[in-house]
């Protein structure tokens, strides 16, 4: 369950800043929103919790 959670939170974010680089797109602010995305993906999905 917690899992679906941060699916659809991080599709959620992902959708926020894709209507963001549609209304305004620009290189820099495209860049900026890549690196953003690509931190919180490794945050979420990749980073090893740590051990309880």
């Amino acid at each position: 369950m917690e899992r679906l959670l941060t699916i659809i939170a991080f599709l959620v974010f992902c959708g926020f800043l894709g209507v963001l680089i549609l209304k305004l797109p620009r290189l820099d602010l495209g860049i900026i929103i890549a690196i953003t995305v690509v931190m919180a993906f490794y945050d979420l999905f990749i980073h090893k919790r740590p051990s309880r």
